[in-house]
C-alpha cells in the first residue's frame, strides 16, 4: 500500500475502524508528529520534527528519517530494553501483547485530536495513546488512558505518559534542579550511553530539588537561537520519572507518573489516565522550545493567562508572623502611594484556641485571629478601600498542625500509619491533610469558599504547602490499595482546584510551596501565577529565574524587590538592581516600607510608574535571553520583545566586578531590523541623569547584528540596565 494514500487522515477527519491507511500526521505549525497504525499491528512513532505536509509523508522514509519504534512497548514479550507499560492480570500473567484497534483523529475548539486504540490479543486490556496539537501553538501533547474491560482487577506497575524515540548524535540535556532556596538551577550535560534518570518522590511539591522538564539538543552543545532542540515537560503535580535511556546508537525518552511504591489497582471497567506531556521541536535553539511555551502556557496552561496581572506587596519578610491591624494598615498606606495596587497579608492571621505565632500551631483553624486583628478582614478591607488598594491573603488549607483544633477534632483526616510513630515537618507539628478522603476535600475547598462567601472583596490568595507527604498511609483508601495514596491525593486535590475555579473563575491565586517547589504545569491551569523562590536575593534571582524561564512564562513568575540587606543571604545590593531583576518577571515587593528612606521610597515610586508602562511587553512579549549567567562573562542580559515587534524591554546585570574587567557589548534579538527604536532609561537613580544611551534612537539590524556597550555597568559593583525601546518612524 503506497504511504500516501494516509492523505486523508493525516489532514485530520475522522477515522475510525476499519483502517484505510497506516500514517497519521498530526502538526502545529511548525511541528509534525508521525504514527503508523496498523490494523492488528503495533502502532510506531515515525517521525517528530519541523513541519511536513501529508505529501510529504513518502520523503521521511525516502530520507531514511523514519525512527520505525514502537509508539507505546509493553512488558512481557521480548522483556529486552525499557517499556511504557506493565500490568499483572488477575491469572498472574505479566505480559501485554497490544495491537492497533481503531484510529480516530478529529478536530476540537482547541486544537486536534488523534487516537490510537491498542488492545490486548488476549486478555481484555486497552490502551488509548492520545496526541493533541493545541491551536495557535507549536506544542503537541500526548497521555495514555488504560482500560481495564474483564470481570476482574488487574494491577499497573508502569503506565507512562510517553515513550518518545529522538536520534542519537551529540546529544546534551538541559535540565534544572535545586533545592529550598536555590530552586530551577539550570544544569547542561553531554549525553553518553547509559541512562539519565530525573525523578521526584516528594509526593506534593515537587520541583524544589528537580523539575520535570528538560530540553535536548540533536546537535550539539545546545545554543539560544540556533540548533535543534527538544523540550518536554510533565504536567503533573506529584511524583515523577524522565528516564533518556542512550545507547550507542538510539536514544528512548520515557516519561510519566513515578511508578515507585504506586502499583495501581485497576477495577473492572476503570480507566486509568495519566498526565499530559507536553512537547515540541525548535530549529531555533533553547529560545524557540522557550517562547512555544510561554506561548501555550498563557493561552491554555493557566488562570486568565492573558490578563495582566498587579503589582503588589507581601507581607512576610516586612512583619512575618506578626500581623495585626495597624501594622497591616501602615504597609497598604505605604506602597499604595509608591504606586502599588495590591496588598497581600501573609501568615499569622489566624487561629484564636492556638493563634498562629510561629510555625508550629494553627493550620486548619482559618479563623481571624481576634487577638491580633479585633477588627477581622473586615476592617483589612476597609484599609484597603480608604487607600485604594486590592487585598489578598494567606492560606495553607492542605496542612494542619497537631497543634490545632482541627487535628483535634478529626486525627482520621491526617495522613499516618497505623502502628507508627507520626511524622511531622515544620515546627515538629505540621502534618498532611488526606486529600484522598472526600471530607477533606470538602474541607479545604471550605476554606477559600468560606473567606471569599465572608469576603468577597478579596481579590488574591496566596496558597502554600511547607511539608512533603511524610507517612504513606491513609484512613480513607482501603488497605489494597494504600500504594494508590500518591496518586489519589492529587487527584483530589485538582478535584478541589476544580471546584474552586468553577465558582472562583476571576480570583487570582498563587501557586506556592516553602517557595518554588511547585511550578509545574500539573496545577498551574488552576493558579495565575507561582513563587518563584522563597530566596528574593537579586543576584542569585538571576539564575534561578533564567532556568524557570526555560518553560515558564514572565507573566507567572513572581519575582519581588526585598530589603537592603537580603533575609536569605544577607548579601546588600542597590535598590536599582533590585529593581531591574524584579522587573523582568511579575514585579512585586517583599519589604517593610517604614524601613525605606524617603529616595528610596522615591525611586521605588519611580519604578513602579516605569513598570506600569512596560507591564504588558514584559507579560506578553517573547522572551529573547541574551547572555546566560552561567557562561561566566560578568554579566547577563534578556529582553523582552512584543509580536509586532514595536516595543522591547531590555535589561543587562553585572554580576561580577574585578578592576579593568572586560564587559561585552550585548546584540539584542527578535527586533524588525528595518526599524528604527528609541532607547529610554527606564529605571536611573536620578532622574535627572540618565545612562548614556537615554534617548539615542538605533536601528534594529544595529542593535541585533552590533548590539550596545555596556559602559554604565563598569562603573560599580551590582550595576544593571533597564531600557525600553520603542520603535519610531
Amino acid at each position: 500500500m503506497n504511504r500516501k494514500m494516509g492523505l486523508m487522515m493525516a489532514m485530520g477527519l475522522l477515522i475510525s475502524a476499519p483502517l484505510l491507511s497506516k500514517d497519521y500526521l498530526i502538526s502545529t505549525p511548525r511541528t509534525s508528529l508521525l504514527i503508523t497504525a496498523n490494523k492488528g499491528e503495533k502502532s510506531k512513532m515515525q517521525y517528530y520534527g519541523v513541519s511536513i505536509t501529508p505529501v510529504q509523508i513518502q520523503n521521511i522514509y525516502d530520507a531514511g528519517l523514519a525512527f520505525e519504534a514502537d509508539s507505546y512497548p509493553a512488558f512481557g514479550l521480548q522483556t529486552v530494553g525499557e517499556k511504557a507499560v506493565a500490568i499483572t492480570h488477575a491469572d498472574g500473567n505479566m505480559s501485554l501483547d497490544l495491537g492497533v484497534d481503531n484510529v480516530k483523529q478529529y478536530g476540537i475548539d482547541d486544537g486536534e485530536i488523534l487516537e490510537v486504540l491498542l488492545k490486548d490479543k488476549i486478555y481484555p486490556v486497552w490502551v488509548k495513546q492520545c496526541y493533541k496539537a493545541y491551536k495557535g501553538t507549536d506544542i503537541i501533547t500526548t497521555w495514555v488512558e488504560i482500560g481495564n474491560a474483564g470481570k476482574k482487577p488487574v494491577t499497573l506497575f508502569q503506565f507512562a505518559s510517553a515513550y518518545l524515540p529522538m536520534f542519537r548524535g551529540d546529544n546534551w540535556l538541559t535540565h534544572f534542579h535545586g533545592a529550598w532556596g536555590a530552586e530551577h538551577t539550570m544544569d547542561e550535560e553531554k549525553l553518553t550511553n547509559g541512562q539519565k534518570v530525573i525523578a521526584n518522590k516528594d509526593g506534593l511539591a515537587n520541583t524544589e530539588t528537580d523539575n520535570p522538564s528538560f530540553m535536548l539538543s540533536l546537535d550539539g552543545k545546545p545554543q539560544e537561537e540556533t540548533g535543534k532542540v527538544f523540550g518536554g515537560v510533565l504536567a503533573w503535580s506529584g511524583n515523577y520519572k524522565l528516564k533518556l535511556d542512550v545507547r550507542n546508537t538510539a536514544l528512548n525518552i520515557i516519561v510519566g507518573m513515578n511508578e515507585e511504591s504506586s502499583q495501581y489497582i485497576l477495577e473492572p471497567k476503570e480507566t486509568f489516565v495519566t498526565p499530559e506531556f507536553a512537547m515540541t521541536y525548535s530549529t531555533n535553539g533553547k529560545g524557540g522550545v522557550s517562547r512555544a511555551f510561554h506561548h501555550w502556557a498563557r493561552q491554555y496552561k493557566m488562570n486568565q493567562g492573558e490578563r495582566l496581572h498587579d503589582i503588589l506587596l507581601n507581607s512576610w519578610e516586612g512583619v512575618y508572623f506578626k500581623v495585626n491591624q495597624k501594622g497591616m494598615d501602615e504597609m497598604m498606606e505605604a506602597f499604595s502611594a509608591m504606586g502599588g495596587e495590591l496588598f497581600v497579608m501573609d501568615d499569622g492571621w489566624f487561629g484564636n484556641k492556638y493563634p498562629r505565632n510561629g510555625g508550629n500551631s494553627s493550620l486548619g483553624d482559618w479563623e481571624v485571629c481576634k487577638e491580633k486583628l479585633p477588627e477581622g478582614i473586615e476592617g483589612l478591607l476597609a484599609s484597603a478601600r480608604k487607600h485604594h488598594i486590592k487585598f489578598g491573603i494567606w492560606i495553607e488549607p492542605e496542612m494542619s498542625n497537631t497543634k490545632s483544633e482541627l487535628f483535634e477534632k478529626h486525627p482520621d483526616w491526617i495522613l499516618k500509619i497505623d502502628n507508627r510513630p507520626l511524622s511531622t515537618g515544620r515546627g515538629k507539628t505540621q502534618v498532611v491533610l488526606d486529600l484522598t478522603n472526600p471530607k477533606v476535600q470538602d474541607f479545604v475547598f471550605g476554606v477559600v469558599d468560606n473567606l471569599m462567601t465572608n469576603y468577597p472583596e478579596i481579590s488574591y490568595m496566596k496558597w502554600d504547602d511547607n511539608c512533603s507527604l511524610l507517612d504513606y498511609g491513609s484512613s480513607y483508601l482501603p488497605k489494597n490499595k494504600q500504594s494508590h495514596l500518591y496518586i489519589e491525593y492529587n487527584r483530589g486535590l485538582q478535584k478541589v482546584l476544580q471546584r474552586i475555579r468553577a465558582k472562583y473563575p476571576e480570583l487570582v491565586m498563587q501557586l506556592c510551596a516553602g517557595g518554588g517547589a511547585r511550578v509545574n504545569y500539573g496545577l498551574l491551569p488552576y493558579f495565575d501565577e507561582f513563587w518563584t523562590s522563597d530566596d528574593t536575593d537579586a543576584l542569585q534571582r538571576i539564575y534561578m529565574q533564567w532556568g524557570v524561564s526555560g518553560f515558564f512564562p514572565a507573566i507567572a513568575m513572581a519575582s519581588h524587590v526585598s530589603a537592603d540587606k537580603n533575609h536569605q543571604t544577607g548579601r546588600r545590593i542597590p535598590l536599582k538592581f533590585r529593581f531591574d531583576v524584579a522587573m523582568s518577571g511579575r514585579l512585586g515587593m517583599e519589604i517593610q516600607p517604614k524601613d525605606m528612606n524617603d529616595v528610596d521610597k522615591a525611586f521605588a515610586k519611580r519604578a513602579i510608574a516605569a513598570y506600569k508602562d512596560i507591564r504588558p511587553v514584559v507579560q506578553f512579549g517573547d522572551l529573547y535571553r541574551l547572555v546566560s549567567p552561567y557562561d561566566n562573562k560578568g554579566v547577563s542580559s534578556l529582553m523582552y520583545v512584543t509580536s509586532e515587534k514595536n516595543k522591547a524591554v531590555f535589561y543587562a546585570y553585572k554580576i561580577s566586578h574585578f578592576i579593568n574587567m572586560v564587559i561585552p557589548k550585548v546584540c539584542m534579538n527578535g527586533l524588525d531590523p528595518s526599524k528604527n527604536y528609541r532607547l529610554v532609561d527606564l529605571t536611573p537613580v536620578d532622574s535627572s541623569k540618565p545612562c548614556d544611551l537615554n534617548g539615542k534612537i538605533i536601528s534594529g539590524k544595529i542593535l541585533m547584528e552590533e548590539g550596545i556597550a555596556l559602559k554604565s555597568l563598569l562603573k560599580s559593583e551590582y550595576s544593571s540596565l533597564a531600557l525600553q525601546l520603542q520603535a519610531v518612524d
